[in-house]
């Protein structure tokens, strides 16, 4: 895992030299067949990509997007009316069954369906109508990082194309260098809070889809429990729970959001939390270590890089190999 964390702004960089054809095809298609809204179809770590897409299209392209349930189709044999929709199937090894049947099915109802997938000669990549590799190459940790963070990029590439909008074009392109840089920030403060007991991870907008992810890693390689919630919802029961040293972790990004995820880490660092944000703005709660891009919709991808790093050292450190987590396998299929 954490070989494959260094390797992120390699195999990123390697997306934007061998990718461009395939995101200009797929960009080129779902402008002709102008799509009314989006939706998604994935689980895991790829899910929480598509929940980072969903605002980027919602915020760039003014479309809505949504995810669905693969077992509407593979559990209960429904297949959705999606014509005119456009859908994004993202899943690493693209051989899930469950991803394959309902892309297979929202293909069949009139939907254009594009694949996002580390495997373009996978299952998910045959029945879909355009494939984006994500080029990350071999990643054998279970976790996944390298898969994550390219599908991101992948995905709101296409986003950018299909707009037309240049200056994101330019961001996505100077990513490898801020993500180099984001490989080398220093979070051993948040690591040192992390005790072992239920935390929180924060977010708002797309940096809520980091926060997911990150409660997601917390549980997989090192064996405590995290809850992500939006930070504009935080307060609104959950806080309940929050006693002194309760560890929090505020994902924020330099967008309309970031004052608003600031003053949610400072209210609960002064009930007593130690909290900590990837943003300056705060007063109560401490600022962590973070690279920001040039552009607000590519900050939450330097920052669940850095994250990475905090997290694989924390399993370490808990004697946990956080390449083979207990209960898990590389590639999980349900249908």
């Amino acid at each position: 895992m954490r070989q494959e964390i260094l390797e992120i702004p390699a195999a990123v960089d390697r997306l934007l030299t061998e990718g461009g054809p395939a995101v200009a095809a797929a960009a080129s298609a779902a402008r002709e067949a102008d799509p009314r809204f989006l939706m998604s179809v994935a689980r895991g770590s790829s899910d929480h990509a598509c929940s980072y897409l969903k605002y980027a299209s919602e915020l760039i392209l003014r479309r809505p997007m949504a995810s669905v349930g693969p077992s509407v189709a593979s559990i209960y044999g429904v297949d959705l009316e999606a014509r005119g929709a456009l859908c994004l199937a993202v899943s690493q090894s693209g051989q899930s069954p469950d991803i394959v049947r309902m892309t297979e099915g929202l293909a069949a109802s009139g939907a254009l369906t594009i694949a996002i997938t580390n495997d373009p000669a996978s299952r998910l990549a045959r029945v879909a109508g355009a494939t984006l590799p994500i080029h990350a190459g071999p990643e054998l940790s279970v976790a996944a990082t390298k898969t994550f963070v390219t599908s991101l990029v992948a995905g709101l590439w296409f986003l950018a194309e299909m707009k037309g909008d240049a200056d994101l074009v330019a961001a996505i392109r100077a990513l490898p260098a801020h993500l180099e840089a984001a490989t080398r920030s220093d979070w051993q403060a948040a690591a040192d809070a992390i005790d072992g007991r239920s935390l929180f991870t924060l977010g708002r907008g797309p940096s809520w889809a980091m926060s997911n992810e990150a409660a997601l890693k917390f549980k997989e390689t090192c064996l405590i429990h995290a809850e992500s919630y939006s930070s504009a919802e935080v307060l609104h029961g959950p806080v309940s729970i929050v006693e002194r040293d309760f560890p929090v972790i505020v994902f924020a990004a330099a967008d309309a959001a970031e004052d608003s995820a600031a003053g949610t880490a400072d209210a609960l660092a002064a009930k007593g939390a130690r909290v900590f944000a990837t943003t300056d703005r705060v007063v109560q709660a401490q600022s962590l270590p973070h690279v920001r891009t040039d552009h607000w919709l590519t900050d939450p991808i330097a920052v669940i890089v850095s994250f990475y790093g905090m997290v694989e050292a924390v399993a370490v450190r808990r004697g946990i190999d956080p390449d083979t987590p207990r209960h898990l396998n590389k590639v999980t299929e349900t249908v």
